[in-house]
């Protein structure tokens, strides 16, 4: 593993991406960097007592950054691969009022707190599984204005999709000169859909490299993975325009990229795709994510022809 030569502190984070930020580092591309991030709650969530309603919900979804990458400029993706993701040892989940798909069912705010040891995430003496850990906010400073940390769109933000774990590459579209990257809301697990509002809440330390493929860019973030690529998808509170979105996305890359007809790409996806939801905590307010992945053939070996 290449050494990082750059450290980004836990407390130099924004709460917002906006167009005008200025970032705490610039490094050039192919530079590794340790960042520290919090969890979602910003330290405010230690003990099972410690529920939503006791919150500075103000203190929500911190991101470390921003790093400004030296050459970037609209039009490009600012590549970021995670080689190494560490959690602390400590997490939280949470009921939420009028979050989630099985809140009608649950009588009170809930809080559990996890132990993360040795890769092994421990509810309770009966339940465990193996980490695996990710970033649920990944972004870049967007095209105009300031988005919450909280919200998705075509910047990135809080995507919540559990394929930007170790390994993997997110490939951002740049807005702004230097792209502006910045990540945080770390999980130690989370499930597809994150039907509650949360993963295993957690802090930590991450390894991570910059890089730019210069004038290539996705609508949205595209992940890629040892076998795989994914598009997104994001609305505001429409699943079925974010699924669309995601889907349109994987048909414009297979087509303009790789020579697929609309009619082989719309097959291909249907036979050998997956079409799937990274976020959708209905009926909470905010951004609603879907993925589409994409198998890694020769035909279809990455998002972008290079």
């Amino acid at each position: 593993m290449e050494q990082p030569t750059v450290k980004i502190s836990k407390d130099q984070h924004i709460w917002a991406y906006e167009a005008n930020m200025a970032p705490v580092v610039s490094v050039d591309p192919g530079t590794v960097i340790e960042i520290e991030t919090w969890d979602c709650f910003t330290g405010q969530v230690q003990t099972e007592s410690d529920t939503v309603e006791k919150l500075d919900l103000a203190r929500v979804n911190s991101a470390t950054g921003p790093i400004a990458v030296k050459g970037a400029e609209p039009g490009d993706s600012l590549s970021v691969t995670l080689v190494d993701i560490r959690p602390d040892r400590k997490g939280a989940g949470m009921c939420i009022p009028e979050w989630g798909q099985l809140i009608h069912k649950v009588k009170s705010p809930t809080t559990r707190i996890f132990r993360v040891e040795d890769g092994i995430v421990h509810m309770n003496e009966n339940v465990s599984w193996p980490s695996r850990p990710m970033f649920g906010v990944i972004g870049v400073a967007p095209a105009s204005g300031s988005i919450p940390t909280f919200e998705a769109n075509r910047h990135g933000g809080n995507m919540d999709d559990n394929m930007n774990g170790i390994g993997a590459t997110i490939h951002l579209p740049v807005f702004q000169p230097g792209g502006q990257l910045a990540i945080g809301d770390m999980h130690a697990s989370m499930g597809d859909g994150e039907i509650s509002g949360t993963g295993v809440e957690i802090g930590g330390s991450a390894i991570i490299k910059v890089d730019l493929i210069k004038g290539k860019a996705g609508g949205w973030p595209i992940t890629e993975t040892a076998d795989s690529w994914i598009t997104h998808g994001t609305t505001a509170d429409s699943i079925d325009q974010a699924l669309q979105n995601a889907c349109e996305e994987a048909a414009k890359l297979l087509v303009d990229e790789w020579g697929f007809t609309i009619e082989d790409a719309f097959i291909f996806l249907s036979v050998a795709g997956d079409l799937g939801i990274a976020q959708y905590c209905h009926p909470s307010p905010g951004s609603v994510i879907a993925k589409m992945r994409v198998p890694k053939t020769s035909a279809t070996p990455h998002p972008f022809k290079r």
